[in-house]
This record gives structure tokens, C-alpha cells and sequence, in this order.
């Protein structure tokens, strides 16, 4: 796919004085694909979000949106991107049609179109039936499908959005993961969000996985979670140091311990479990194993919890 149908992002290093934020990150995101930046605070995710929306320049790097330059042609990237912030940014005292119909008159969108394209996108986030409601009196998860109606007027052709479920609760979570992804389809447009939130990751097409500033891995979620081999199980104890030891030199495995729990990583999970609780029933209040999640990815990638 061309250069000028997606988001390519090329050695983006950022510095704040002397703490580097970005260090060297690449990846590209294909029209009608929608692509995670998973991370935890401090990963860097919302200065990229910031770079990518043009509110401040990298230190270093590229970034072509469409095949336009960011550094040289933030006017011309301006004109081809949505953007949804992690805070709805809507006038709460205004009713949801206003808000639209402000939105539109700031790109200059004529009273028809307008009309029409207001229509369409009250429709296609079923949000057509609250038109009339004061903002301050909707749901988090209508506000946000408000904001996504509003970063879409201008019919964008790409689609940035900073921790868009931040705070909705996981049934809200999955609609607005299943409008991205239609949306993305429908208009063949890139999609890119950032995310602390595992489960909104696992819903991307791709995710890219953000450590201190660091692209640690990038794949499906399917080709992530392939990298840890077997099952991983979780050990929950009071004694997670001597514990640790322990299992290290009797069973010549990795341990990672986190909090009053320890991670490790077998193929044969059943039965490690069965022999740990045998062989330490005094140490173990828990233990239990299951698939890899993008969290065990994340620390396999980085030897750190996922916080």
C-alpha cells in the first residue's frame, strides 16, 4: 500500500531538556486499519499523540500523514485529520446538535452539507434520538460517540485518538472498539489510538507496545501473544522472594515477581501447578494459569509489570 495512504512514522525521537520521551520510534498504519499504541504512564504515548496531531514538533524524526510532511505541512495535515482527545472536548451547556453544528461552521462546512452530514453521523452512532439533549446530561459513553460524530464532519482521512475509553466501562468499551473498526472498513481510512487499557488493544487490527519511550514489539495481538510459549501462571504469596528463588533452582524456570505475585512462564502448566503447591504449601495463598495476554507481553518485552 502507497506511502500516501497511511501514517509513517520514522526515527520520532522526542526530548523534554535532558528526560527523552520518544527514543527512535518507527511504524506505519495502512488505510482502513486500526492501530494501538498500548503503554503504560510515562510509556510516551501522549507525546506522540501530540506530535501526531501537530501540537508540538519532535525533536527529531519524521512523520508523513497521507504523504504530507508534519514538520513542513502541518496546515495541509490539519485539513486531513480527526482528532478525539481523552477529554470529550464539547460545550456541555450546548445540546449535541449544536455542538455539531459549531464544528462545522469552524471548517466551513456549507448549511447543507452540513445538514446532511450531521444527519449521517447522528445516525451511524444511533445518538440521533438524543440531537436536542444538553451535553452535561449524557452518559460518558454518549459523549464520547458525540466527540467521534464531531472529529468525522469534515469527513477526515485519518482518524488519532488519545485513550478514547478512558474511564467508559468495558460494555462501552467494546461498542466503540466495533464503531472504530467499521469506521476504519467503511472509509478505508488509518485509525490510530493510544491505550493503557489491555482490553481495547486486543480489539486493534495491530499494536505497537510502548515502554519508556521504547517501540518494544509491534504485531496483531494474535502474533504478540505467540511470542510467550506455553501458559503463564500467577502465584500469589507472602514470601515471593525466597519463594522466587526457590522455583528458580528447582525448576530451572523464569520467575518474575510483581507485587506479592510471581509470573512464570511453562508449557506445562497443569502440572507445574500441581508440583509447586506440593512441593511449597506453606508459601503459595494462590495459584492459578491461564493464556498470554498483551500484559505478559509486555512484560516479557520489558521485565516490568504492566502498571
Amino acid at each position: 500500500m502507497g506511502e500516501h495512504k497511511r501514517i509513517v512514522v520514522d526515527c520520532l525521537t522526542h526530548n523534554y531538556n535532558t528526560r527523552c520521551a520518544l527514543d527512535n520510534i518507527s511504524f506505519n498504519v495502512a488505510s482502513g486499519e486500526v492501530f494501538s499504541l498500548l503503554g503504560p504512564n510515562g510509556s510516551g504515548k501522549t507525546t506522540l499523540f501530540k506530535i501526531l496531531s501537530t501540537r508540538i514538533s519532535p525533536t527529531s524524526g519524521n512523520v508523513k500523514i497521507l504523504g504530507f510532511d508534519l514538520n513542513t505541512q502541518k496546515k495541509a495535515v490539519r485539513k486531513l485529520i480527526g482528532v478525539v482527545f481523552q477529554n470529550p472536548g464539547l460545550d456541555t451547556k450546548l445540546t449535541v446538535n449544536e455542538n455539531l453544528r459549531h464544528q462545522g461552521h469552524l471548517y466551513g462546512i456549507n448549511s447543507k452539507n452540513l445538514n446532511n452530514r450531521i444527519v449521517e453521523l447522528l445516525d451511524r452512532f444511533d445518538i440521533a434520538d438524543r440531537k436536542n439533549d444538553i451535553v452535561e446530561e449524557l452518559s460518558g459513553g454518549l459523549k464520547r460517540r458525540v466527540d467521534l460524530a464531531k472529529a468525522l464532519l469534515h469527513k477526515p482521512k485519518v482518524l488519532i485518538l488519545d485513550e478514547p475509553s478512558s474511564g467508559l466501562d468495558i460494555g462501552v468499551r467494546i461498542q466503540l472498539s466495533q464503531h472504530l473498526k467499521e469506521l476504519a472498513t467503511q472509509e478505508n481510512i488509518p485509525i490510530l489510538l493510544t491505550t493503557h487499557l489491555l482490553d481495547e488493544a486486543e480489539g486493534c487490527n495491530r499494536v505497537g507496545i510502548l515502554d519508556k519511550g521504547r517501540l518494544v514489539a509491534i504485531g496483531t495481538p494474535d502474533q504478540l501473544k505467540s511470542e510467550i510459549s506455553g501458559d503463564v501462571v500467577i502465584i500469589e504469596s507472602e514470601s515471593c522472594q525466597t519463594l522466587a528463588e526457590g522455583i528458580k533452582d528447582r525448576y530451572d524456570v523464569q520467575v518474575v515477581s510483581e507485587d506479592n505475585r510471581l509470573r512464570i512462564e511453562t508449557t506445562n502448566a497443569h502440572e507445574f501447578v500441581r508440583d509447586i503447591v506440593t512441593a511449597y504449601p506453606n508459601k503459595i495463598k494462590a495459584a492459578r494459569f491461564g493464556k498470554p495476554t498483551l500484559a505478559d507481553v509486555f512484560i516479557k518485552m520489558t521485565g516490568n509489570a504492566f502498571d
